[in-house]
């Protein structure tokens, strides 16, 4: 009577847990939301566990890590991480960031296109107005992914009233570990001197059953990034990392910043 109650009270448990589809992600350990925007009006719907600046020190550029990342394909996420720890970078208000992507390509050539004779001539684009980027951020990423299920499958099966119980095997076995451990890498470019180095690391546990892990549609990271399980703790780990390398960056003395872009009126 005894190992039918017991046996009872932990599908129960398995299937309060299956059904709500609980999810805890930790920083350090897990991982926070990446969300909202950066721009004239400040940070935006960030997260309180975003560590911040009162002043920006320097203008910052984010270039590719050139040995790549180790995302699997399987994951559908981003092929880069860089834009989503610009957003970061920006809110934290640590660095005024110049793009070296997309954005200066398109600067690139609207100058093309103006030196052609195609476009006006006294346009707003420039030889020389371009900011300098003070320094530069390189971003490092190593993923992985732990699936306990088989082991606790495994001690189910050994447990002889437990492995009566019809599909709890099964169950556990849908339990899986989700980690990622990252980089941030700050070169000062006058110097060329790597002025701060940080780590970040998140875990998550999903709970699920027949394939299906909660909270993949929504959480950590937009942009490509809250579509996947995978996605949410990479981002949860950049935020981690971006958080550590603020407290070094707090104890930089700030460049001479180039003038800001005007603002309307308020």
């Amino acid at each position: 009577m005894r190992k039918t109650f017991g046996a009872t009270v932990i599908v129960a448990v398995l299937a309060f847990m299956v059904g709500c589809g609980q999810k805890k992600t930790e920083l350090g350990e897990g991982g926070s939301v990446v969300s909202g925007s950066a721009g004239p009006v400040g940070a935006q719907g960030a997260s309180d566990a975003l560590t911040r600046c009162k002043a920006p020190v320097a203008t910052l550029a984010l270039a590719e890590n050139p040995n790549g990342y180790t995302m699997r394909d399987s994951y559908q996420l981003p092929s880069s991480p860089v834009p989503l720890i610009k957003l970061i970078a920006q809110q934290s208000g640590c660095f005024r960031v110049v793009d070296r992507a997309a954005g200066l390509r398109a600067t690139v050539q609207e100058q093309e296109l103006k030196n052609s004779g195609i476009v006006r001539g006294n346009s707003t684009v420039a030889r020389g107005r371009g900011y300098e980027a003070q320094y530069t951020l390189v971003p490092s990423l190593t993923f992985s992914e732990q699936d306990a299920g088989r082991g606790l499958g495994g001690i189910i099966t050994a447990i002889p009233w437990l492995n009566q119980v019809p599909g709890l095997a099964g169950i556990a076995e849908q339990v899986k570990f989700k980690e990622a451990q990252v980089a941030l890498l700050l070169t000062d470019n006058e110097t060329t001197e790597q002025l701060a180095a940080a780590t970040g690391a998140a875990r998550t546990t999903d709970l699920g059953i027949g394939g299906f892990a909660f909270g993949g549609g929504t959480g950590a990271g937009g942009m490509g990034w809250s579509n996947t399980n995978e996605g949410k703790v990479i981002a949860a780990a950049f935020f981690d990392a971006h958080n550590r390398l603020v407290q070094q960056v707090q104890a930089l003395q700030g460049k001479e910043l180039p003038p800001a872009v005007p603002l309307a009126p308020r």
